[in-house]
């Protein structure tokens, strides 16, 4: 009898067997060129083979890069052969980088440099104020001499004529026939702090009219001020009130000073305690 023909497996069984294990990456060298092949699954499922080409070249690099080359490699890629991994390493393009200082300096030329300081004007940076020489005022030797203040006497009336001719403002004392002498007041002097008081321990919601309203039925008030938060805008919590007489500021302190205001206790008292004589 004929040998009956062997039963031969159908392309769906062939699939199923082709879809087990995939074969091992292979790396081919030859030309300059490595050749790394290698094989895998895609989302759908199918088997796929990935072929990458790296060209080799030598380049010189610094000691440090070269000593880093050297170092094992860790983590995923300990097992990896030299060179980079694509599984475990992005492969980029060298970027070059340029420093430079500024802009200005990279486009400024270089020549003529030299022409254009040897072409500037010698000018005279300093000047004597005595006698106008070209030395310091502090090394002049008339300083202390009756030229020193004959030239002085000639630049005050300079000033004085210059002054008179360009319609500038003199102040007062600088005016011709004007003592050169100004009082002063004393350090310790005060024009209307006698009669001004300090309210404290205010609402945040207080605003102005309702502190003109709780001070105006002592007297004349000259100025008011209440401090307020510069980003909110609300109370800080005291004023000052600046009465036309100091009587009435008396008053004000005696009448409001413990006085419950916007569900508060008011503390009023002089702004500034008048010094004993």
């Amino acid at each position: 009898m004929p040998v009956a023909d062997e039963i031969q497996s159908s392309w769906a069984d062939e699939v199923e067997i082709d879809q087990g294990a995939l074969p091992p990456p292979s790396e081919v060298v030859e030309n300059g060129l490595k050749i790394v092949t290698e094989y895998k699954y895609d989302n759908d499922n199918k088997k796929v083979k990935i072929v990458r080409t790296y060209k080799i070249e030598k380049r010189v690099v610094s000691k440090s890069i070269a000593k880093r080359k050297t170092w094992d490699k860790f983590g995923d890629s300990a097992n990896d052969k030299p060179g980079p991994n694509p599984a475990t390493t992005n492969v980029s393009e060298d970027v070059s980088m340029q420093f430079i200082t500024s802009k200005e300096e990279a486009q400024r030329p270089d020549e003529g440099d030299l022409e254009a300081l040897k072409a500037r004007p010698t000018k005279v940076l300093f000047k004597c104020r005595t006698c106008q020489g070209e030395h310091w005022t502090s090394s002049c030797p008339f300083q202390h001499t009756q030229v020193a203040q004959a030239k002085a006497n000639e630049a005050a009336k300079a000033a004085e004529a210059k002054a008179s001719t360009t319609n500038k403002y003199v102040a007062p004392n600088m005016r011709e026939g004007a003592s050169r002498g100004t009082a002063r007041e004393p350090p310790g002097a005060r024009r209307d702090d006698l009669a001004a008081i300090r309210i404290s321990n205010l609402s945040n919601f207080a605003v102005e009219a309702d502190l003109d309203d709780l001070v105006k039925g002592f007297g004349p008030v000259q100025k008011l001020y209440l401090a307020k938060e510069k980003s909110t805008g609300q109370c800080k919590g005291f004023a000052y009130v600046h009465f036309k007489f100091r009587a009435d500021a008396a008053k004000a302190i005696l009448t409001l000073n413990g006085y419950g205001y916007d569900h508060l206790i008011l503390n009023v008292e002089w702004s500034k305690p008048p010094q004993s004589n």
